[in-house]
């Protein structure tokens, strides 16, 4: 396992067409959901929880997207349809992170929103620790109410992203990152 600070300062991104099996085993799994959830929580209000989508659960999922797309896209070609069907099913695993606020007198719904966004870093984080590829992406369809109905979100709820989390089967290039000195000052 590698060292955290090394690990932190070399993770990437790994595309989903560039992972395949084997994904993490159900106790690897809920090693990540754990990290997942030990995330900040101001007021401990849990702001935030999981789908897993794996195995057929991923192409009944693309049936939704795919069938929202057709809808609200009625000179798709079936190319473009069957896209829209293959969105989650690149990786082996997928984790949907669902936001919801709850109102709070000391805790922000900004703040609630990021709690969510640090869930799914942890899980990034974690799903890397582990040897795995992870890709934290999101898309049209999960902005798209239609589809989050159909993947059974409520209406007070939004997708924070999709983590697609796979074995590489190829070296991740790492992409240029900040300089720096052009992202901190010092007040």
């Amino acid at each position: 396992m590698p060292d955290a600070i090394e690990l932190l300062k070399s993770r990437r991104s790994v595309k989903p067409r560039e992972m395949t099996a084997p994904g993490p085993s159900p106790a690897e799994l809920e090693t990540i959901l754990t990290i997942g959830a030990r995330v900040p929580d101001h007021g401990k209000l849990a702001p935030w929880r999981f789908i897993i989508f794996e195995g057929d659960g991923r192409l009944r999922a693309g049936d939704i997207v795919a069938g929202v797309f057709a809808r609200k896209n009625p000179n798709a070609s079936p190319a473009e349809i069957e896209v829209e069907k293959r969105r989650l099913t690149d990786a082996p695993l997928v984790i949907g992170i669902v936001s919801f606020t709850t109102p709070h007198p000391k805790v922000p719904a900004w703040e609630q929103e990021l709690s969510a966004g640090a869930s799914a870093m942890n899980i990034v984080t974690a799903a890397s620790a582990l040897g795995y590829g992870a890709c934290w992406l999101t898309g049209w369809f999960a902005f798209d109410r239609d589809v989050l109905d159909g993947l059974g979100l409520k209406p007070d709820e939004k997708l924070a992203g999709f983590i697609h989390i796979g074995t590489p089967s190829k070296p991740s290039e790492d992409r240029p990152r900040p300089v720096l000195s052009d992202i901190v000052t010092r007040f």
